[in-house]
């Protein structure tokens, strides 16, 4: 087996001479059935350390590695047209603009999000208030509850250099005080 790996890294043989080395009439070969054997080594490890009642580190893992993948399809579902998820190009080129398009929205809004939930817990730590950083690593910008995805967007207009609008304060919202108006430009989508 470390000799047909050597000689795929070497160049020594080609990729379409070992797969006839693997498999003969649809049958594996000693070496195929070889390399099957090692690949289920690894999937043998996989399936005993997610089923380990002792220590469920790996399976915490994979779980932490899905609940993000999914939250990250959760956003995108949200944004791709409104929760249609409809595909409306025939053609394959504009199948993949429409999904290159969506992955740099997603990406747009993830940015922001860190960008605001980094301020959030700034003005919470300056204002006295303990924000541990295990809880910290625990925030997801992947979140879309405060999403308008149908309708009409505005976009405050604020001096150039100012950075972030402001924070919007919990307890005003709470009183049912509104904020200062923000000139803003409604663009109708």
């Amino acid at each position: 087996m470390l000799r047909v790996a050597g000689s795929l890294v070497t160049h020594q043989v080609r990729a379409y001479d070992v797969l006839r080395m693997l498999a003969r009439d649809g049958r594996p070969t000693p070496l195929g059935a070889a390399f099957t054997e090692y690949g289920r080594i690894a999937k043998t490890l996989h399936l005993l350390a997610m089923i380990d009642p002792v220590d469920d580190t790996h399976r915490r893992s994979v779980n932490t590695q899905t609940t993000v993948q999914e939250s990250r399809h959760g956003l995108a579902r949200k944004v791709f047209h409104g929760q249609r998820g409809q595909i409306h190009q025939a053609y394959r080129e504009g199948q993949e603009d429409q999904l290159g398009a969506l992955g740099i929205v997603v990406n747009a809004i993830t940015l922001w999000n860190t960008r605001y939930l980094d301020a959030a817990v700034t003005q919470l730590r300056d204002s006295g208030y303990p924000a541990q950083d295990e809880d910290v690593a625990r925030l997801s910008p992947l979140g879309y509850a405060h999403l308008n995805e149908l309708g009409r967007y505005s976009f405050p207009t604020l001096p150039p250099g100012s950075g972030l609008r402001p924070l919007r304060d919990p307890a005003a919202i709470a009183d049912g005080h509104t904020e200062e108006p923000v000139p803003s430009i409604a663009i109708p989508v």
